[in-house]
């Protein structure tokens, strides 16, 4: 290691389908920003795990991958999962499910952006201010006890929801923080809205009240709360009224989506799941198996999740070169897309996978 310079072990998953060929690019793309910085280097720990792992040895998850995540400074997962892998149980294979449980990864960040020139569908010229995040508690309501689900007697099925005051009040405490940032960033007006249906369910009036209690402790930001079929209705009539969003698992999970659906692509939507001491950075979208092995794949999502990961850990480490790194990395994806470069199939062009990243590399010196 360079004297003065921070050491950095990063575990990654590549996953399944596609995700070895948006992974291996992405870390191309990471050792070339980290050979222009001042302060930091990159070491690349690849460990097994996935739906095809499971298919040849039975372990989804393997206990020594577990324990080198959880020793590595941050982990970057990739697309995991394939549709004709199962459980037993008819559940699919879902490790990153497994190390939010293991690692505490109970803040699920999906940030929503308008990209330049990019598949928007939204004609009003203001989605051009789009830029809000999704904040999903990741580890609680119907997640966890996702493994004691029953069917009675094939007539009745049944799940068991869950909130609790500790993880909310982390949760909430996150999303204000987060709030906070990105006003004293971009001099924003800082707010965080509640995502619920606590009209209907005691748990999400529970949830809400909690919400407010932690609010008192953010005076410098505004704090509402929205029932979530509003939300939705909301996120596609004035996305860019919006700025930090908080909810539950479930409805965090299907809103998402929904901002991936504003952004243009699932492509082009990266994200994180952090906890007080650990996170993963992953694409929102899955493995695509009809695709894998065409190299067509769009890696910007991928892309994206590596400069959050680059951004967390420049926050943690206090590195400012860090955090410069990540902002090279989103605006040289900004200038990528907004010229019609390196475009991949979803996004209308004709780029393959491997084009798109040498697209972004290529922008990093200009």
């Amino acid at each position: 290691m360079t004297k003065g310079r921070n050491s950095l072990t990063i575990a990654v998953f590549e996953g399944d389908g596609i995700g070895p060929e948006i992974t291996r690019p992405t870390l191309d793309l990471l050792t070339a920003v980290a050979r222009d910085a001042a302060d930091f280097e990159l070491t690349f720990e690849l460990l097994p795990a996935g739906a095809g792992h499971f298919r040849e040895t039975g372990s989804a998850l393997p206990h020594d991958s577990m324990e080198r995540a959880r020793a590595a400074d941050a982990i970057l997962l990739s697309a995991i999962g394939l549709p004709d892998v199962r459980y037993p149980d008819g559940t699919e294979i879902r490790p990153q499910v497994d190390l939010r449980f293991e690692l505490g990864l109970y803040a699920g960040v999906r940030p929503v952006r308008f990209f330049p020139g990019n598949g928007c569908p939204l004609a009003d010229p203001r989605a051009a201010e789009i830029d809000f995040v999704l904040v999903r508690e990741s580890t609680e309501g119907l997640f966890a006890h996702m493994h004691d689900g029953k069917v009675v007697d094939d007539q009745t099925a049944t799940e068991t929801f869950q909130i609790t005051r500790a993880t909310s009040e982390k949760l909430f405490d996150f999303a204000f923080g987060l709030a906070r940032r990105r006003g004293a960033d971009d001099g924003r007006r800082a707010r965080v809205t509640c995502v619920d249906k606590a009209n209907i369910f005691r748990s999400f009036w529970f949830f809400r009240s909690i919400f407010h209690e932690r609010a008192a402790a953010f005076p410098d930001v505004e704090a509402d709360a929205a029932y979530v079929d509003a939300m939705a209705m909301w996120m596609v009539q004035k996305p860019w009224e919006l700025d930090v969003l908080v909810t539950e698992n479930m409805f965090g999970d299907i809103l998402s989506d929904l901002g991936a659906g504003i952004m243009g692509s699932l492509g082009l939507a990266p994200s994180a799941d952090i906890g007080d001491a650990h996170a993963v950075f992953q694409p929102c979208h899955g493995s695509a198996p009809d695709i894998a092995g065409r190299g067509i794949a769009n890696p910007v999502a991928m892309i994206l999740s590596a400069a959050m990961m680059l951004d967390w850990l420049g926050r943690k480490h206090r590195s400012e070169a860090l955090r410069q790194a990540a902002l090279r990395i989103e605006d040289a994806v900004d200038a990528t897309l907004a010229s019609g470069t390196g475009l991949t199939r979803d996004l209308g062009g004709t780029a393959s996978t491997e084009d798109c990243v040498a697209a972004v590399i290529d922008r990093l010196g200009s």
